[in-house]
């Protein structure tokens, strides 16, 4: 896992991130909403069913772990590993993300999905 300083410089392009460690790894928050996860296998960010064919056509992964004998696939998808060294895509990718963020919030505060 990431320093915070780490994590601070890898998204100051993008803004002021705040970690919330948990089972094992850590959201990451923007503006109150986690748009980012960050576990022992790299960063994922939040995606919808385009942004995360997107990211897939870019060569993340998305995010799964195993739980009661059966995968679970979580909406988020792996920072291509060309984004870590390009800070203003890693900025550009984050906002989109939290874009999703803040839409699956107002959905849930709506009584959607």
């Amino acid at each position: 896992m990431l320093s915070d300083d780490e994590i601070g410089d890898l998204f100051a392009a993008f803004g002021p991130v705040r970690r919330k460690r948990m089972f094992g790894g850590a959201g990451l928050y923007a503006d109150g909403l986690m748009f980012a996860l960050e576990t022992s296998e790299g960063l994922f960010l939040k995606a919808d069913a385009a942004f995360g064919a997107e990211l897939e056509a870019r060569g993340a992964g998305r995010f799964t772990y195993e739980a009661k004998g059966r995968r679970v696939r979580l909406g988020f998808w792996s920072v291509p590993e060309a984004v870590l060294d390009d800070p203003d895509d890693l900025a550009d990718l984050s906002r989109r993300a939290l874009a999703v963020a803040r839409r699956a919030a107002e959905a849930k505060r709506k009584g959607g999905t």
